[in-house]
């Protein structure tokens, strides 16, 4: 199972389960809105057995500190990460620290984070193993590289960021430093990065792809949709046949197909 929970500036979330280990990536709402979607999914915060931080910013931690104060969870993320994320009082034994490219296991799932360009003091990106399989989160990218890319490369899943529209973003109301900021190499994946992204994915194995974190100012889920669709079409794939494709709600969970 991989769900996503809340995905855009507002909030993120993902549930990545097995059947046995259910892990929550990312806590960027309430503990009271999350408890409200994972009851979508017939679940409570009761049932994870971790919560895995991606970075500091608020829509990425916003109830982490009371979900593992509440439910007495373990959340794991990097040092610097941890030094930085302002959640409250965390349990000493429920502070777990990762490092990127470094395996680790919690409970019947594999994890391995991988680092990510974002203006954040240490993000990462997640890979989790299910035996022979592997899915993948990778939002608040800056700009896509080849060590992002081999991370990425033969999930059968991925969760992608599909951020911007560029010209949308460029003619919009947000100041120029803002514009700069999301368009620069530690920024956001724009919708022409990602759909890049997407093809080069299909063709090592990719089965299956959610594109998240969109702007509510500089996106929209057509847009985005079609900008991926679009690009695989001129390259004679077909959405449907060769790749399956979805966008992420704002605000509601969002199944792979």
């Amino acid at each position: 199972m991989f769900i996503s929970l809340v995905s855009g500036s507002s909030g993120n979330a993902a549930l990545i389960s097995d059947g046995k280990t259910n892990l929550l990536a990312d806590c960027g709402l309430s503990c009271k809105k999350l408890e409200q979607a994972l009851k979508k999914v017939n679940m409570t915060p009761a049932d994870l057995s971790a919560v895995l931080i991606t970075h500091e910013h608020s829509d990425h931690i916003k109830g982490a500190g009371t979900v593992a104060r509440k439910y007495n969870l373990p959340i794991y993320a990097t040092l610097k990460t941890h030094e930085t994320m302002q959640i409250g009082y965390i349990n000493e034994t429920n502070i777990k620290y990762v490092l990127p490219d470094v395996d680790f296991e919690i409970g019947t799932i594999g994890v391995r984070p991988f680092s990510i360009p974002h203006d954040a003091v240490d993000p990462v990106g997640y890979n989790f193993f299910f035996g022979e399989k592997k899915l993948s989160l990778a939002t608040d990218i800056g700009k896509m590289n080849r060590c992002i890319f081999d991370r990425l490369k033969g999930s059968i899943a991925v969760l992608l960021e599909s951020n911007h529209d560029t010209e949308m973003l460029k003619n919009g109301c947000y100041p120029m430093h803002l514009k700069r900021r999301i368009l620069g190499d530690f920024g956001h994946l724009s919708n022409v990065a990602a759909a890049q992204t997407v093809l080069e994915l299909l063709k090592n194995g990719t089965e299956h792809i959610m594109l998240g974190h969109l702007s509510n100012e500089n996106n929209t889920p057509t847009i985005a949709y079609t900008e991926t669709e679009s690009l695989l079409a001129q390259n004679g794939a077909s959405v449907g046949r060769d790749l399956q494709l979805t966008v992420a709600h704002r605000y509601e969970v969002s199944n792979f197909r």
